[in-house]
């Protein structure tokens, strides 16, 4: 059979220098790019909590179905309310990761005659959800209340605004506050996604709508796993009677194989352990300050988060300052076109807990050439 179709969009791709490769770090190098803020992905306290929790009653490696069937079970459930008790929601529902929870809200809860206003740079797992909805969507500029305001007045039906907490390729904050009582006033509902916010932001990690006393503000949140929690899945929080329109409506809830108790085991495991590591954020404080101190020649992002961006134009002059740096046992990754927009590619460098101030000097060496 003739793939020539997909030939010609992969050599355009190669020609863009944009072509897009799996890899593996080099041994030894130094983690610079990876999510795992806290570094309880690869914690002996976290396997050692999973062990224990797993220990404690019966397990098996799969759940056998989706959760309207065979794949619903005590622990889940006592998960969720665990999950919306620590986070001050009324209810919340496990999806097997962010991006079913962003497309399974999206794509179901909006409907013919409502209107989604979203952040220009939201992630693309919302996105999808909102190509899959109904309603009519508009976004508005990056962070911009002028322009959110704007839309919102010539909005219709069921307003909703969708943001992230912290975004992930700028790694900046959203002004929470004032867009929460811009929702207020017209009536929108706001829906945050606390993915990169979630165990780094806070006191015990509870993300930024907590932090800043949000939480009655939200229609709903998203609290992803796969970062600063360090294992896998996420959990939309809300009101009972969202928790049950999910179950009813979300199709990337309904007609999915349920996460098996050995994930539900690390979820549990990590908000036993990230609530209580406040060290490891004041450590990543400091790191942050380090770094931005230190990159001198290059033009930056405003970041307080781990998430810090070194814009380098050009994907060509992005990929050979990357490869630079792994050469040097710095794993950096290059964020390219059309991941971003043309002239925006970047190094998205990423700070953690278990990174020490020589590795970051290091870094700051290798950047300066």
């Amino acid at each position: 059979m003739k793939e020539d179709f997909l030939l010609q969009q992969l050599a355009q791709r190669e020609a863009q220098h944009a072509f897009r490769r799996l890899r593996l770090p080099a041994p030894g190098s130094v983690d610079f790019c990876s999510n795992d803020y806290l570094g309880l992905a690869q914690s002996a306290a976290m396997q050692e909590g999973v062990h224990t929790l797993l220990q404690a009653r019966p397990y098996m490696h799969g759940s056998t179905g989706s959760r309207l069937l065979a794949g619903n079970y005590a622990w889940v459930e006592e998960a969720e309310e665990m999950l919306a008790t620590f986070h001050q929601a009324k209810a919340g529902l496990i999806y097997n990761s962010g991006y079913d929870a962003n497309l399974g809200l999206f794509s179901a809860v909006p409907q013919k005659g409502d209107t989604i206003i979203y952040d220009q740079l939201i992630h693309a797992s919302i996105r999808d959800g909102i190509r899959l909805s109904k309603a009519q969507a508009f976004s508005f500029l990056h962070n911009d209340l002028e322009d959110l305001l704007k839309k919102l007045q010539h909005a219709v039906g069921n307003i909703f605004v969708a943001v992230e907490s912290v975004y992930s390729m700028d790694g900046d904050f959203a002004p929470l506050q004032e867009m929460a009582a811009l929702c207020d006033k017209h009536g929108a509902h706001l829906v945050v996604d606390e993915a990169h916010a979630t165990g780094v932001v806070g006191l015990k990690g509870e993300g930024l709508v907590q932090h800043l006393g949000l939480q009655d503000a939200c229609f709903a949140r998203v609290h992803t796993f796969g970062k600063a929690v360090g294992c896998h899945g996420a959990v939309v929080l809300g009101s009972p009677h969202l928790r049950d329109y999910l179950v009813n409506f979300s199709r990337s809830f309904i007609y999915t194989t349920a996460l098996p108790p050995t994930a539900i085991a690390a979820i549990v495991a990590s908000y036993e352990l990230f609530p209580y590591m406040q060290a490891a954020r004041e450590h990543v404080s400091a790191l942050i300050n380090r770094f931005r101190k230190g990159v001198v020649g290059f033009s930056t992002l405003y970041s307080e988060t781990p998430i810090q961006i070194v814009l380098t134009p050009g994907n060509e002059e992005t990929r050979r300052i990357a490869i630079g740096l792994q050469s040097a046992g710095l794993d950096v990754r290059p964020i390219l076109h059309p991941t971003v927009p043309k002239g925006k590619e970047r190094l998205r460098i990423v700070l953690h807990s278990f990174n020490t101030e020589a590795e970051v000097d290091r870094l700051i060496k290798g950047l300066a050439g």
